[in-house]
């Protein structure tokens, strides 16, 4: 593939296959374990996904993928109903 002129750069032409396209997936905590359903008991990973003000943690932030984000939310909401986490902090 030719190098071509990027008018961002100094002038310098730039090299297409050195840039990779995608960045790489990684995969999420909860799957890298093999967790099938995350435990309303396990307080110190219900913390690591909640803030300080007691919000959940967006997907992007917490790096859950759908299904265990899903179970995240249920996990922290029986974990709050049973005085486990607080609501807010």
């Amino acid at each position: 593939m030719p190098k071509r002129f990027d008018s961002r750069r100094s002038g310098k032409p730039t090299d297409r296959k050195n840039k990779s396209r995608y960045r790489e997936q990684n995969k999420c905590r909860f799957c890298r374990e093999k967790v099938s359903e995350i435990d309303y008991k396990d307080i110190g990973a219900l913390q690591k996904l909640v803030t300080q003000h007691g919000k959940m943690f967006s997907r992007k932030r917490s790096g859950n993928c759908a299904r265990h984000q899903r179970s995240a939310q249920r996990a922290i909401k029986r974990a709050r109903f049973l005085g486990l986490i607080p609501y807010v902090t």
